[in-house]
């Protein structure tokens, strides 16, 4: 008995020892304490907004509720060139949620078991185009323009390389050229790598000091960058001197009426929001978001314009050619020519179809590694959107 008790407490002590270095080597390299480093590292994508600090975005005091209609589900979907059952559709792509939105009544709702119309989930790179609409509400105020260089606003991160040269429209085009690779780990062994960290980093002024290797000059090149996405927030945070949760408050969620709370999540409280990634609320509210971008940036509560007519323009034109050779520009992505949508990883989708007045968001727990499935998706989620009754 005192060999099994002295072994455990030995044990004990060893444990303790090796988390206190790990503790230790956490703080070097700003990530969050080890537990929660893999809390974060193996939850599910729907189960991460809880898990990282974050700012929160209160409900609209003027919310407005949705309409609701009947619109029955399509019995199966073209997969590839397959065709599957729609029931199948939504297992093998790890759905939390699905809302079609037509002519502004939600005429199809539909949850997985555990989530409802309340249920806060992760938007992921969704959050990119929020970010946009944000710095399109600063340049129609004359507050920015894309020609801005960043360092304008960061002199402080000028280091005499290219890096020097970024510019606003750069960032939003994703061809500024800075060296973080969206190259996203599937293992423990890849939070080493530099998308990793900056995910969870707890400063994320520290990690773009540390990240200003350039791989081509601005405006040369065109590859998916959430860095890109991250620098328009650190100047979002300059320019209005705000919490970026703040001011997207008081100029988006506010004046489309959501009926939730969302959260932003950010390196530390009272830090940074993490502008391309880490936007979290409703199925509801982010269908809001898509209506506001369908209805030319038309504001749910009064006559205001949310976004302009300049940046709609902005957000309906592709500039360049990037992933599934869709087009891309301002952080919004237009996989046909036309339509227009909302993409974060794990499978988050906002589909936005003009031609029938139509919004579709589907909210995912699809791995990282899921081949076509954002083809098919986007695909299925399109004929869907054309087939209004």
């Amino acid at each position: 008995m005192r060999t099994l008790v002295k072994a455990l407490r030995n044990t004990g002590i060893v444990l303790f020892t090796v988390y206190l270095l790990l503790f230790g080597l956490t703080r070097v390299i700003h990530y969050p304490e080890p537990i929660a480093a893999i809390r974060l590292g193996l939850a599910p994508a729907s189960k991460t907004p809880t898990l990282m600090p974050a700012h929160k975005i209160e409900p609209s005091k003027t919310p407005i509720a949705w309409t609701t209609g009947t619109e029955a589900a399509p019995t199966d979907v073209s997969w590839g060139k397959e065709t599957v059952a729609y029931e199948k559709f939504l297992s093998m792509t790890n759905s939390n949620a699905l809302l079609v939105i037509r002519d502004g009544v939600i005429t199809y709702e539909w949850y997985k078991k555990g989530v409802t119309a309340h249920t806060l989930l992760p938007s992921y790179s969704v959050a990119k185009t929020l970010t946009s609409i944000m710095i399109g509400q600063l340049v129609a105020q004359g507050k920015i323009s894309e020609n801005d260089a960043f360092v304008k606003y960061f002199p402080e991160y000028a280091n005499g390389t290219s890096f020097d040269k970024i510019t606003i429209q750069t960032l939003l085009d994703m061809q500024a050229g800075v060296g973080v690779v969206d190259d996203y780990p599937t293992g423990p062994s890849g939070w080493g790598v530099a998308i990793a960290q900056m995910y969870a980093t707890t400063d994320m002024k520290s990690f773009l000091m540390h990240n200003r290797k350039m791989s081509w000059d601005p405006g040369s090149q065109s590859e998916y960058r959430s860095v890109d996405t991250q620098m328009l927030g650190f100047v979002i945070q300059k320019v209005t001197g705000m919490k970026i949760a703040d001011y997207f408050s008081e100029n988006i969620w506010q004046p489309i009426g959501a009926e939730d709370a969302a959260y932003w999540n950010v390196d530390h409280v009272g830090g940074i929001e993490k502008t391309f990634c880490c936007f979290n609320a409703t199925a509801r509210d982010y269908a809001r978001v898509g209506a506001l971008i369908l209805n030319n940036g038309a504001s749910s509560v009064g006559s205001k314009n949310l976004i302009d007519a300049n940046w709609m323009r902005r957000l309906s034109t592709p500039v360049t050619v990037l992933d599934h050779d869709w087009g891309y520009g301002a952080q919004l992505w237009h996989p046909f020519a036309d339509s227009m949508m909302m993409l974060g990883l794990h499978g988050q989708y906002i589909l936005i179809q003009p031609s029938t007045h139509t919004v579709i968001v589907k909210l995912s727990d699809e791995p990282i590694d899921n081949a076509n499935f954002e083809e098919f998706t986007t695909s299925v989620l399109h004929d869907w959107a054309l087939k209004k009754n």
